[in-house]
C-alpha cells in the first residue's frame, strides 16, 4: 500500500473519530421534550468504518516497515498517528484493534485482519472512563474577553464623532458644489441671451441682404433690357467730351 493511500486512510479515520466525539457532546431530545442520552448513538457511529480503516492502516504500516525498515521517519509518524487514534476508541473497540507494539514482538508474522465484533459491554460504563471533551461550538471567539460597557460606549461615541465630522465636511462640499452650479446656471443664462441677440441680428442682416439682392437684380434686368440705349448714351457722352476738348 502506498504512502499516499496510508495518509488518506489516517486522515479520514481521524475525521470520523473527531466527528463521533463531537456528536457525543451534543444533547439530543426525545419526543416528550426531555434530554436523552446521546452516548449510545455516539458510541456506535462510524464504528465499522473506523475499525476497518485502522486495520488497513495497521497492515499498511507493518508492510511498509517490513519493506523500508522501522527506522524511517514516515513510519514513526504513522505509528504515532495510529496510536493516538487507537487511544480515542472505546475500551471494547480498543480490545479488538491490536496495537503496533504487539506486532513488533513477532515481525515475521503477517497480521491478519480481524473480524469486527459487536461490543458486549454497556457503552455507558466505558463512557465514564473516557476523558471529558469540551463542548463543540461554531463560534471560535466564544469565551473571549468582552469589553466593559463603559469602554464600548466610549468607543461608540468616538466613532459617532468621527462620522459627524465626516458628514459636516461632506455637507460643506455639497454646499460649495451647489453654489458653483448656481453660478454656472447664471453664466449659461447670459450666454443664452447673447446667442438669442446674435440670432436676431443675423436674421435682420439676412433680410437686408435679401432686399439689396432684389434691387441689384432689378438693375441688372433693366440694363439687360436697355443695353442699346445705354450704349448710345455712353457714345454721345464720349463725343461731347471730345468736342469740348478740341474746341478749347
Amino acid at each position: 500500500m502506498s504512502l499516499a493511500k496510508l495518509t488518506a486512510i489516517s486522515t479520514k479515520t481521524l475525521s470520523l473519530l473527531l466527528e463521533r466525539q463531537r456528536l457525543q457532546t451534543l444533547p439530543s431530545y426525545s419526543s416528550n421534550g426531555s434530554v436523552a442520552d446521546n452516548s449510545m448513538n455516539g458510541s456506535s457511529l462510524h464504528s465499522p468504518q473506523i475499525r476497518r480503516n485502522l486495520n488497513q492502516l495497521r497492515e499498511g504500516i507493518l508492510a511498509m516497515e517490513a519493506k523500508d525498515g522501522s527506522t524511517s521517519e514516515t513510519g514513526k509518524l504513522l505509528r504515532s498517528q495510529y496510536g493516538r487514534m487507537r487511544a480515542m476508541l472505546w475500551e471494547e473497540e480498543r480490545a479488538e484493534i491490536p496495537s503496533l507494539d504487539k506486532a513488533d514482538s513477532s515481525p515475521s508474522r503477517t497480521p491478519e485482519p480481524e473480524v469486527p465484533q459487536q461490543p458486549t459491554h454497556n457503552p455507558r460504563d466505558s463512557l465514564l472512563s473516557q476523558p471529558s471533551f469540551a463542548p463543540y461550538t461554531d463560534d471560535p471567539e466564544q469565551g473571549a474577553d468582552v469589553p466593559e460597557p463603559a469602554t464600548m460606549l466610549q468607543t461608540q461615541r468616538y466613532i459617532m464623532q468621527e462620522q459627524d465630522q465626516q458628514l459636516d465636511q461632506l455637507s460643506h462640499s455639497i454646499n460649495r458644489q451647489h453654489h458653483i452650479s448656481l453660478q454656472i446656471n447664471e453664466e449659461l443664462d447670459v450666454h443664452h441671451g447673447l446667442l438669442t441677440e446674435l440670432d436676431s441680428d443675423l436674421d435682420r442682416t439676412h433680410t437686408r441682404l435679401g432686399q439689396a439682392r432684389k434691387k441689384l437684380d432689378r438693375v441688372a434686368q433693366g440694363v439687360k433690357n436697355n443695353a442699346s440705349v445705354v450704349a448710345i448714351g455712353c457714345l454721345i457722352f464720349v463725343l461731347l467730351i471730345l468736342i469740348i476738348r478740341f474746341k478749347t
